[in-house]
C-alpha cells in the first residue's frame, strides 16, 4: 500500500537516485529479526536457509543494509559485488528502467566503496543472525584479476555465510572471459587457496549468454573443484523484443524479459550436472509461480532484484507465502523434495 503511493514519486526520479534513497531509507528504518524456519525451510552447501528466497547482489553493493533487507522476509541476502580497491563505475547515466517491459538495463561497472569500507560494516553486524553472503569482483583497472578474486577471498572469507565469485557482469571488460576452462581453473584455484579449509562455501555466478560447451566445462569444473553452488544467472547483453524506449541501451537486461532465458539456462546446468550440484535460479523472478518453475526446474535457492523495482518491498513476503501455497497444492513435503522435479 505504501510502496503504491510512493511508486509514482521513486519513478519521477532517476533510476539511480531513486535506488539510493530507497538503500538510505533502509538504514534508517528498525531492524528486524530475520525470517524464522518454516515449512520451506532448505540446507544448502551446509547452510541452514529459513527459506530459498534471497536479493540478488546488486542492491546492496556495499553492504549497507543486509540486516534490514533479512527483516524484509528473504531468507538471505547477497552483498555486492564489491572489489579490493573503491571505483566509481561506468559513466552516468548507467541504469534504465524499461517500464513497459518489467525490466532493467545496467551497466553499473562494479561502482562500490571498496573492500575496507565494506569490511568495518559487515564486522559490526557479524555476530547478527542470518544468512549474508558476500558477492566479490575485480576492479577494472586491475592487472591481475585472479589476485583480486583472492584478495577478496582473504578478506571477506571470515564474514560470509557463502563467497560468490562473480565473473558474469557484462560491464566490466574482459570479465566474462574468466569463465573460459583454463581461466576458470586457475581462479578457482586461487581462489580456495586463499579461503583455506574452512571457510565458507563458495557459490560461482555465471552468465546465461553461454554455449552449450561452456555450460559443460563449467559444470564439470564445478563439481571437479568442489564449489558450494552455482547462481545462475546473471543478466544478459541479449535483446528480445522489447518495448521500452531505452530498450537499445547498453548493458545487462534484467527483469521480466530474461525469465524465459535463465530458466532455459538453469535447465542446461541441471542437466550438465546431473542434479550433483545445487543451484541458484535468478533472472525474471516476480511471482511465487516464477520461483516454483525455477525450483521445479532444478534450483535448490532463488534470487530477485528487479522485481523489487517493480513490486516493492512486500514482494519477498508475497512470494513466500504463494509458494507454501505450491508446494501443499503439489504435494511435496519440503522444497528440497520438489527441485528437479519437472
Amino acid at each position: 500500500m505504501l510502496f503504491d503511493l510512493a511508486r509514482p514519486v521513486l519513478f519521477a526520479l532517476d533510476p539511480e537516485r531513486a535506488h539510493r534513497l530507497t538503500v538510505k531509507a533502509l538504514a534508517v528504518s528498525p531492524r528486524t529479526a530475520p525470517p524464522p524456519v518454516g515449512p520451506l525451510a532448505i540446507d544448502v552447501a551446509g547452510l541452514a536457509f529459513p527459506n530459498p528466497v534471497g536479493m540478488a547482489a546488486g542492491f546492496d553493493k556495499d553492504a549497507e543494509v543486509p540486516d534490514q533487507l533479512l527483516g524484509l522476509g528473504f531468507g538471505f541476502t547477497e552483498v555486492g559485488s564489491i572489489t579490493p580497491l573503491p571505483q566509481a563505475g561506468n559513466p552516468k547515466p548507467r541504469l534504465f528502467r524499461l517500464v513497459e517491459d518489467r525490466a532493467v538495463i545496467n551497466r553499473m561497472g562494479f561502482n562500490n566503496g571498496g573492500a575496507e569500507a565494506a569490511l568495518a560494516r559487515l564486522q559490526r553486524r557479524a555476530r547478527r543472525p542470518g544468512i549474508v553472503g558476500i558477492n566479490v569482483g575485480a576492479n577494472k583497472d586491475s592487472a591481475d584479476r585472479a589476485a583480486d578474486y583472492a584478495t577478496m577471498t582473504r578478506i571477506m572469507a571470515p564474514l560470509a555465510s557463502y563467497l560468490a565469485v562473480n565473473i558474469s557482469s557484462p560491464n566490466t571488460p574482459g570479465l566474462r572471459a574468466l569463465q573460459d576452462e583454463g581461466a576458470l581453473i586457475g581462479l578457482l584455484d586461487a581462489v580456495f587457496e586463499a579461503r583455506g579449509d574452512r571457510g565458507p562455501p563458495v557459490f560461482l555466478k555465471v552468465a546465461p549468454d553461454l554455449e552449450p560447451a561452456d555450460v559443460d566445462a563449467i559444470a564439470r569444473i564445478a563439481i571437479d573443484r568442489g564449489l558450494g553452488a552455482l547462481i545462475v544467472s546473471n543478466t544478459t547483453i541479449s535483446r528480445p523484443a522489447l518495448a521500452s524506449a531505452h530498450a537499445g541501451e547498453t548493458g545487462g537486461l534484467s527483469g521480466a524479459p530474461l525469465r524465459d532465458l535463465a530458466q532455459l539456462r538453469l535447465r542446461d546446468f541441471r542437466k550438465a550436472t546431473g542434479g550433483e550440484l545445487p543451484l541458484v535460479g535468478v533472472g525474471g523472478i516476480a511471482t511465487a509461480a516464477d520461483a516454483w518453475a525455477r525450483i521445479r526446474a532444478g534450483a535448490s535457492l532463488v534470487q530477485l532484484y528487479s522485481a523489487m523495482v517493480y513490486g516493492g518491498p512486500g514482494v519477498p513476503r508475497q512470494i513466500v507465502r504463494g509458494l507454501e501455497r505450491l508446494m501443499r497444492r503439489d504435494g511435496f513435503a519440503s522444497i528440497a523434495e520438489a527441485v528437479g522435479s519437472e
